[in-house]
């Protein structure tokens, strides 16, 4: 049996693929891998490269689905920078363009701070502390 690697990709739905596109790529950095137009039988839909090779595929539907933190009242994913800095840089462009984003908190382990996307779904946006 192999051993796992690390997440392929997580998708997200979303009504305006074209602004969720922008928010990920535009305002955290992450970089569009490719787009597909609507076929007769799949909706329109983005790979967008997050780094570390994973990717989130944001597909284009009717309506998003709900909005919401997970059981522990967070996110239930994350995105990873390099360093504080990149982080504080982040939260400044998505605060500046309009969109929520809480405080950066520091854990035992890293720096974390948790943002909306455009359709109010949660993220946690983190970078790892050197271990001294």
């Amino acid at each position: 049996m192999s051993d796992l690697l690390g997440i392929n990709h997580l998708t997200l739905a979303t009504p305006d693929l074209d602004q969720l596109v922008a928010y990920y790529t535009g305002l955290l950095g992450a970089r569009l891998a490719f787009e597909r137009a609507a076929t007769g039988a799949d909706p329109r839909f983005a790979v967008v490269d997050v780094g570390g090779a994973d990717h989130l595929m944001i597909v284009e539907a009717a309506a998003a689905a709900p909005a919401g933190p997970d059981a522990l009242g967070r996110a239930g994913w994350g995105l990873r920078l390099a360093n504080y800095e990149q982080l504080c840089e982040v939260r400044e462009r998505i605060l500046g363009a309009g969109f929520p984003a809480g405080l950066i908190e520091t854990l035992p382990t890293q720096w974390t701070m948790t943002a909306e996307d455009p359709d109010g779904r949660p993220v946690d946006i983190r970078a790892h502390r050197p271990l001294n």
